[in-house]
């Protein structure tokens, strides 16, 4: 199954609208109860992921081959993480893919940006005046892995949405020091506590995906209360750095499979790509089917109100017919296409923590291109050309020439 297949799943699941007619209504049933399969189990006895447990003078992370990736990191970092937390008054979990800094045998810093789910769950535990749980996953299944890193719509678990990827629910088992729920086939789990009351601590630098440094910031320390794992664990972990590597294929992944979930609030979107060099954040390519003057106007300012969209600096909108998955035609499009003073947007809003070229930290400004065919009501009044294409008849021509010449 490849990405833009899991994408098309996204979409039947997605367009439930009820029929009319007993029959009609018979016809949702096969997806209905494809959905009922995937939510998480919770598995008891002995899980796997519980094989050897480090509790109290026992726990040592220096045990674990956390890796010090670049010459001036801040310390060893558990890159490949799957953060387990839950919303203190509603009870929803949530799961992130945040780097952890190792700070010694028994603690660690949470390295998780203001805007991230489990940034929001510690505030609410801070005017609760109470600890917050957390677990720390490395290794896992991929779909539950993967999961834990995609942009998922508020209130959805991603370890339901790793059950949908996978097509088998994932399976979970309880915390030996508290009452999260972790996968039970895990490699490692580190359990702790953060005590929002305390100080915050430096965490950083660290080489990151932007192929920069990131500075030293303060984030929330861990208190480590027990180490889990398996019996003979492999550890797991990627290294970023200078675009493209590894996390840039998990960025790719996600790009593909929530392509339907942007077309559900801009319907007017064909494609979109986020090419390496931009690192995910940086620059954007959109496709649209354009229908009125202003409409990639409009779908700028959707997409910058979106979720980690929002943090998109360049926008590039082009007609519907350019693959933008090729970044070559893409900026060749634009660049023919636009007029600096007429095409070209400039506003001001929130950027990713990682931007280092901003104006302030996490605020600055974006730019949009217009690289659309213009109409006459945008004010363009000459004729726009033909693009050079080789006529079908010459094609088949050169085609039969190849094939009479063996070749």
């Amino acid at each position: 199954e490849n990405l833009d297949d899991i994408g098309a799943r996204i979409t039947q699941l997605m367009d439930l609208k009820v029929p009319d007619g007993f029959l009609g209504k018979l016809s949702l049933l096969p997806r209905l109860l494809e959905v009922s399969k995937f939510p998480p189990r919770v598995k008891g006895g002995s899980p796997s992921c519980q094989d050897v447990v480090w509790q109290g003078d026992e726990i040592d992370l220096d045990k674990i081959p956390v890796l010090h990736c670049w010459p001036e990191d801040g310390g060893p970092y558990i890159t490949m993480t799957a953060v387990i937390s839950k919303d203190p008054v509603r009870g929803i979990r949530n799961v992130g893919m945040y780097r952890v800094q190792q700070l010694g045998k028994k603690h660690v810093a949470m390295h998780w940006q203001r805007h991230k789910t489990g940034a929001e769950h510690m505030r609410q535990m801070a005017e609760r005046g109470e600890k917050m749980p957390v677990c720390i996953v490395v290794g896992s299944d991929p779909a539950s892995m993967f999961s834990a890193s995609a942009p998922l719509p508020p209130n959805i678990d991603e370890f339901l949405f790793a059950g949908f990827l996978r097509r088998d629910p994932v399976k979970l088992t309880k915390a030996v020091t508290n009452d999260l729920e972790v996968p039970a086939d895990a490699e490692f789990v580190i359990e702790g506590y953060i005590d929002p009351a305390e100080a915050l601590i430096v965490e950083g630098p660290f080489g990151d995906h932007t192929g920069f440094y990131s500075e030293a910031d303060l984030y929330p320390r861990v208190h480590v209360t027990a180490v889990t794992m398996r019996r003979n664990p492999v550890y797991s972990t990627t290294i970023v750095g200078r675009p493209p590597m590894e996390d840039f294929y998990l960025g790719h992944a996600t790009e593909r499979i929530f392509l339907p979930l942007l077309k559900l609030t801009t319907p007017e979107v064909v494609d979109y790509h986020m090419p390496a060099e931009g690192g995910f954040h940086n620059l954007v390519f959109v496709s649209i089917d354009k229908k009125y003057p202003g409409h990639a106007d409009k779908v700028m300012h959707a997409l910058w109100g979106q979720g980690l969209m929002s943090l998109a600096k360049v926008l590039v909108v082009v007609d519907k017919e350019i693959n933008v998955r090729n970044p070559v035609e893409a900026w060749w499009v634009a660049l023919n296409n636009m007029d600096p003073q007429r095409d070209v947007r400039f506003t001001m809003g929130p950027v990713d923590v990682l931007d280092h070229a901003s104006r302030a930290f996490t605020y600055g400004s974006k730019m949009g291109i217009d690289a659309t065919r213009k109409w006459p009501e945008e004010g363009f009044t000459r004729a726009w050309p033909k693009v050079i294409e080789m006529d079908g008849a010459t094609k088949q021509a050169v085609d039969a020439k190849w094939k009479s010449l063996g070749l």
